[in-house]
C-alpha cells in the first residue's frame, strides 16, 4: 500500500493571554477559499468559518463536560499554537475514486481548563479545499490513566438562517430510516434530533453538509437544535443517560465534518471524509472482492412452478445461484425463507431467540456444499445474519464461515450508534478481515470513512429505501433525491436496488411479495451509478429480469471506480452523476417527481471519441413506465447531452473510449 501523510512545514506561534482576552487565531484552506477562526470569549474557547467571505458559522463554543464535574471550556486557556501544512495520498480498494491525493492546512490548539483538574484538550483543526474537520484530543495528564465523558457540545451557529435537509429522530434506538424533510433552520424547534448528514443551503447558494467522520472506540453524533443553535449529540451508553464515553488515555474524538462548496455536485465529489478516516489497518485486500449481489428477501424468497419445495435447502438456493452464474451477477446471498433465517433459530421470525445458534444451518441446508457448487459457477455466497444471533459466537461462526467457503454477509438489525455498538462494530470488520470476510451492515448508522481503514466494509444501510416498498411506505423520486444530498453523502448507501416493475402512481398496488416500483425502470438503471454502494443488490426475482430490456444494464455496471464527478445538478430537484471504471464511463441522472429538460456537459471524458449506449425514458413511460429507448450515439468531451426527464424518470449511459 501507498500512503502518505507528509508534514510540508511547520510554524509555531505563541497565544498572548492577558485575563480572558484572546487574539483571534486564523488560517486558511489551501486555496484560501475556507478561513477558519479560533477565539476565547471570556475562557469559553469558540470558532467561525468564513467561506469566500461569506461567514458560514459563527461564536460557536467548544465544551466537553467530564464525570465528577469537570470540564474543558468554562475558564479555559490556550498555549503554543502549531500550524503545519500536510498531505494525504492513499488508494482506495472499494471507493468512487480508486487514489487521492489532497492538500491540507492544520493547527493544532492546546487548551487546559484554568480550574478543577485542569483538564488538558488538543484541538485539531484540518483544513481541505472543500471542507473542514475538527476533533478533540486527550493526552494523558495529571496521573490519569481513563476518562468518563458526560457530553460533548460543539456547536454549529449558523449564519444567515440557511434552508436545511434533515431527517429527524425518534430517539436513539433507531435504524436511521427517515425522510428528509426541508425547511429553514429557524423552523425547526428546540431539542428535535436530527440525523446526519444533514445539508445546510445559505444565500448565493452556498453549501455546507455537516456530519462526523473515523467514528472509532466514541459515541455516535447527531445534531439537536438547543437555544436556537446547532449543537452536537453524542448517544448514550446502555444504561445510562448521563455517560456517553468511557476510553483510555490518550484517546481522540472522531472528526466534526463540514463538506463546503458553491456548486453542490463538489459535496458529491468530496473524499473529505476517508480523508479524515484512520490509514488502511488490513495489510492485503487482494482476496477482497466488490459486486453485485441477489437478495431474496425483497422480491418475497419468490420461486417459480418447479419440482421442488422452496424452503431453507439447497435447490432453492441453487435456482438463484444459476441466476447469477448466467448474468454476471457475482454473489447469492443466503438469507432463509419466509421470515426462516438460515441458521438454528427460536426467535419470532428472524429475530435471535434464546438457543439461536449461527454456526448451525438449518437441517436440509448443506452450506459447505452450496458454496463448492457455487464455486463451480464462478459465483461466491454471502450470508443474511441479525448481528445478537453472530456477535456472540463472532470468532467461532467466523472461522466456521470461512472454512465453509464464504466470501462476505450482511450484518443486520443493529439500531444503535452509541460507544459499545461503534466498538462492535469495528471488531466485526477485523475478525471478518482475518477471515476474508466481507461486511455489509443493515438497520446501521451512517458511514464514516471506515471503507478507507477497513476496505472491507463494503456498504451501508442507513436510510430509508426501496425496501419499503413492500410495506407501503411508498419510495418516491422526491425521496431519492433528498437522500443523494443528504446520507449519500457520507458513502456507500444500500437500498435494495434492482426492483425491475414499476407501476404508475395513480394504480399502484402495493405487494410484499414481488412488490413494485413507482419511479421508472430508467430511473432504477440510473440509481447504480448515482450512488455509490460496492455491493449493489439485484433483489428482484431471476423472471423479473431475464429477456427484460435494460438488464444488460445492470449486468454490466461496476461497483467500485477511478473517479466521481457531478456535471451538474440541484439539490432536491435533479442531478447527474458521472463515474469512471478504466477507460470507460458511466453516466446517471434521475429527477425527483417534476419533469424537467436539462443539459448535461461532457467535459469530464477525456481526448477523443466515445461510443455511447443510452437508455432513456420511452414517450408513453407515463402509463407505461418499464418502458425505455435504447440508442448508440458518438460523442466527445466537447459535446453537451440534452435530455427531458419525465417525473419520476432517469436516464444511463455507457460511454466506451473509441
Amino acid at each position: 500500500m501507498h500512503f502518505k501523510n507528509t508534514i510540508i512545514f511547520c510554524l509555531l506561534i505563541t497565544a498572548t493571554i492577558t485575563g480572558y482576552a484572546q487574539k483571534k487565531i486564523r488560517f486558511s484552506s489551501p486555496d484560501k477559499k475556507i478561513v477558519f477562526e479560533f477565539t476565547t470569549q471570556k475562557g469559553q474557547p469558540a470558532y467561525a468559518v468564513i467561506y469566500n467571505g461569506l461567514q458560514l458559522i459563527k461564536d460557536s463554543k467548544l465544551l466537553l463536560a467530564f464525570a465528577g464535574n469537570e470540564f474543558l471550556g468554562k475558564n479555559t486557556k490556550v498555549g503554543i499554537v502549531v500550524f503545519k501544512t500536510g498531505l494525504e495520498e492513499y488508494p482506495l480498494p472499494l471507493g468512487k475514486t480508486s487514489y487521492v491525493k489532497e492538500n491540507y492546512s492544520e493547527a493544532l490548539i492546546p487548551l487546559q481548563e484554568n480550574t478543577g483538574a485542569k483538564m488538558m484538550v488538543n484541538l485539531r483543526v484540518r483544513l481541505f479545499n472543500g471542507g473542514i474537520g475538527l476533533r478533540y484530543e486527550l493526552p494523558a495528564q495529571n496521573n490519569m490513566t481513563a476518562y468518563t465523558l458526560q457530553e460533548e457540545r460543539t456547536d454549529f451557529n449558523l449564519a444567515n438562517d440557511p434552508l436545511a435537509q434533515v431527517a429527524f429522530l425518534e430517539n436513539f434506538t433507531t435504524s436511521h430510516e427517515h425522510r428528509y424533510n426541508t425547511l429553514s433552520l429557524k423552523s425547526i424547534h428546540n431539542d428535535t434530533l436530527m440525523d446526519m448528514p444533514a445539508l445546510f443551503t445559505f444565500p448565493g447558494n452556498i453549501y455546507m453538509a455537516i456530519t462526523e467522520a473515523n467514528l472509532l472506540n466514541y459515541a455516535g453524533m447527531s445534531l439537536i437544535k438547543k437555544e436556537g443553535m446547532l449543537t452536537t449529540q453524542l448517544s448514550p451508553l446502555p444504561g445510562g443517560e448521563n455517560v456517553k464515553v468511557k476510553a483510555a488515555l490518550p484517546h481522540h474524538t472522531p472528526w466534526r465534518v463540514m463538506i463546503i462548496s458553491d456548486r453542490a455536485g463538489a459535496l458529491i465529489e468530496s473524499n473529505l471524509i476517508t480523508n479524515l478516516a484512520d490509514p488502511q489497518k488490513i495489510k492485503d485486500v487482494s482476496w477482497l472482492k466488490p459486486g453485485k449481489a441477489s437478495f431474496h428477501w425483497w422480491n418475497g424468497d419468490v420461486l417459480p412452478d418447479t419440482t421442488f419445495e422452496a424452503g431453507v435447502n439447497f435447490n432453492f438456493n441453487k435456482y438463484y445461484i444459476d441466476f447469477c452464474a448466467r448474468n454476471n451477477i457475482d454473489f447469492h446471498t443466503i438469507i432463509g425463507n419466509r421470515g426462516v433465517a438460515w441458521y438454528k433459530n427460536d426467535g419470532i421470525e428472524y429475530q435471535p431467540g434464546p438457543n439461536t445458534d449461527v454456526t448451525v444451518p438449518r437441517a436440509g441446508l448443506d452450506v459447505a456444499t452450496l458454496c463448492d457448487y457455487a464455486k463451480t459457477k464462478g459465483v461466491g455466497i454471502r450470508f443474511w445474519v441479525h448481528w445478537q444471533a453472530l456477535y456472540p459466537k463472532l470468532e467461532a461462526a467466523f472461522t466456521l464461515f470461512e472454512q465453509w467457503g464464504i466470501k462476505g454477509m450482511m450484518v443486520d438489525f443493529m439500531d444503535r450508534d452509541d460507544q459499545q455498538m461503534v466498538l462492535m462494530q469495528e471488531e466485526i470488520l477485523q475478525h471478518a478481515a482475518a477471515h476474508h470476510l466481507e461486511i455489509q451492515f443493515h438497520g446501521a448508522f451512517k458511514p464514516t470513512g471506515l471503507n478507507r481503514t477497513y476496505p472491507n466494509e463494503s456498504t451501508r444501510e442507513g436510510t430509508l429505501n426501496y425496501e419499503n416498498n413492500k410495506g407501503g411506505n411508498l419510495i418516491t423520486a422526491d425521496d431519492d433525491m433528498n437522500v443523494i444530498f443528504t446520507r449519500a453523502l457520507a458513502g456507500c448507501t444500500d437500498y435494495h436496488l434492482g426492483g425491475f416493475r414499476a407501476m404508475p402512481v395513480n394504480n399502484y398496488k402495493q405487494q410484499f411479495t414481488k412488490p413494485f416500483m413507482l419511479s421508472t425502470r430508467c430511473h432504477m438503471l440510473a440509481m447504480y451509478v448515482v450512488l455509490e454502494n460496492h455491493m449493489s443488490m439485484v433483489c428482484d426475482y431471476p423472471d423479473a429480469y431475464e429477456g427484460q430490456p435494460g438488464f444488460e444494464f445492470i449486468q454490466q455496471v461496476p461497483t467500485v471506480w477511478d473517479k466521481t464527478v457531478v456535471p451538474a445538478g440541484t439539490p432536491g430537484d435533479w442531478v447527474a452523476i458521472a463515474r469512471q471504471r478504466g477507460d470507460n464511463w458511466y453516466l446517471a441522472a434521475i429527477t425527483n417527481d417534476t419533469s424537467r429538460s436539462v443539459a448535461i456537459p461532457l467535459t469530464f471524458l477525456s481526448k477523443g471519441n466515445y461510443k455511447a449506449e443510452i437508455y432513456k425514458d420511452a414517450a408513453d413511460v407515463a402509463t407505461h413506465p418499464n418502458h425505455l429507448i435504447k440508442e448508440i450515439k458518438t460523442f466527445s468531451s466537447a459535446d453537451v447531452i440534452n435530455i427531458d426527464l419525465t417525473g419520476g424518470g432517469g436516464m444511463v449511459v455507457k460511454l466506451v473510449k473509441e
